[in-house]
C-alpha cells in the first residue's frame, strides 16, 4: 500500500503503481459516447495516463488542460484522462472547454483498473476515488514513467511526464 495526503492528512492507496520496466496491465475504460477503450487497441502508441479524482476539481481541470496542451504535439501519442467520473461529466467539460487532444475515460465499469494500477484511494475524504498519478507507456507496451503525485491537490510533474515521451 502507498501512501500520499490530501491537504495534509495521510490517505492510503491500494496496491501498487506498475514499476517501470514492467509490462503494462490491459485495461477497458469507457469513453464519453460509452464505447470503450482498451490497452490493446492503443498498441503501437505512447499512451499517457493522467489519473486523477474528479474532473470537477480545479487541479484535476488543470491537468487535463495542460496535458492537452503540452503532450497532444507529439506524434504517436494518446492521452486518456482517467477518473471515476461519469463519461458524460468528462466528456461535457472536454466539449466546453475546447479539450480535443486529451480523451477522457471512465473506470465506472471496471473498478479493477484501481487495483490493477495502484491508484484506488482506500481510506480519508476521497475514499474510492483514484489518486493523482501519471503513468506513461511506451509504443511496446511498457511502463516508461509512473508518478504517484505525493499531494492529492498538487498537480503531476509535466516536464517528467513528457520527458519520458520523447
Amino acid at each position: 500500500m502507498s501512501t500520499v495526503t490530501f491537504k495534509g492528512s495521510k490517505v492510503n492507496v491500494d496496491g501498487q503503481i506498475p514499476a517501470v520496466g514492467s509490462v503494462a496491465p490491459d485495461f477497458t475504460l469507457v469513453k464519453s459516447d460509452l464505447s470503450e477503450v482498451t490497452l490493446k487497441d492503443l498498441k503501437g502508441k505512447t499512451v499517457i495516463l493522467n489519473i486523477f479524482p474528479s474532473i470537477d476539481t480545479g487541479t484535476c481541470a488543470a491537468s487535463v488542460r495542460r496535458f492537452n496542451k503540452e503532450a497532444a504535439s507529439i506524434p504517436g501519442t494518446v492521452i486518456l484522462a482517467i477518473s471515476a467520473d461519469l463519461p458524460f461529466a468528462a466528456g461535457r467539460f472536454c466539449t466546453t472547454e475546447g479539450i480535443d487532444n486529451v480523451h477522457p475515460a471512465s473506470v465506472f465499469r471496471n473498478p479493477e483498473f484501481a487495483k490493477a494500477y495502484g491508484v484506488l484511494m482506500a481510506d480519508g475524504p476521497l475514499k474510492g476515488l483514484l489518486a493523482r498519478t501519471v503513468v506513461v507507456i511506451n509504443a511496446e507496451g511498457k511502463v516508461a514513467y509512473t508518478e504517484l503525485v505525493p499531494e492529492i491537490a498538487d498537480e503531476p510533474n509535466y516536464s517528467a511526464a513528457l520527458a519520458a515521451v520523447k
